[in-house]
């Protein structure tokens, strides 16, 4: 009997720590992963593609779905929403792939509550100190000194959840970082449902 299931790797951490070139580094050095792409009711900006950004729909879409319960995770920020959609994450798991959320803690606290929860992995990404992501923010050179405050204060109440994740991965050393991403992805592949483990205990106890 081979396990067919995939499993869920998840990053969370603040704006700036560097979530994003680590899952690019797990995109392309893993086979069989899927990005979570997340669904929302917000208008399309400029240059944003539905399937790759976002899935863009209605908000009557959106809440239909909600009664069906067919959202991993869910939140309404702005007057719109925001969410993970079970379907295409169903899909790769039954495919065998790992599925990547970027997603924050509330995010991460519904998907840890969700029946896939023994199929989890988790990893909060962070800075050195909360000046090196300062400094980071402001080189990016995209954000105002008012949204940086703002990124930088969510990014201390974002620091109280750390203890609830797996791994805490401090990206001082990038190199480091997507070498400890790496090894990390390939760890939780190993993980398996209650149900799996189930199937094959008794699997083995019959043959």
């Amino acid at each position: 009997m081979n396990f067919k299931k995939g499993a869920l790797l998840l990053l969370s951490g603040p704006s700036g720590a560097g979530k994003s070139t680590l899952i690019q580094t797990i995109l392309q050095h893993q086979k069989d992963v899927y990005f979570s792409i997340s669904t929302t009711t917000r208008p399309r900006r400029e240059g944003e593609v539905d399937g790759r950004d976002y899935y863009f729909v209605s908000k009557e879409e959106f809440e239909k779905d909600i009664e069906a319960g067919m959202f991993l995770e869910w939140a309404k920020v702005h007057d719109n929403y925001y969410g993970t959609s079970l379907r295409p994450v169903m899909q790769a798991l039954d495919a065998g792939k790992l599925v990547l959320f970027d997603v924050d803690v509330q995010g991460f606290a519904a998907i840890r509550k969700s029946p896939l929860s023994s199929l989890l992995t988790s990893v909060f990404v962070t800075t050195p100190s909360k000046e090196e992501l300062r400094r980071r923010l402001a080189a990016r050179g995209t954000d105002s000194e008012e949204v940086i405050a703002k990124r930088l204060q969510n990014a201390l109440e974002e620091m109280a959840y750390m203890k609830e994740y797996d791994y805490i991965l401090i990206n001082s050393d990038l190199k480091k970082s997507q070498e400890a991403i790496l090894s990390i992805a390939k760890t939780a592949r190993l993980k398996r449902s209650q149900e799996e483990i189930q199937e094959f205990i008794n699997y083995w106890q019959a043959n």
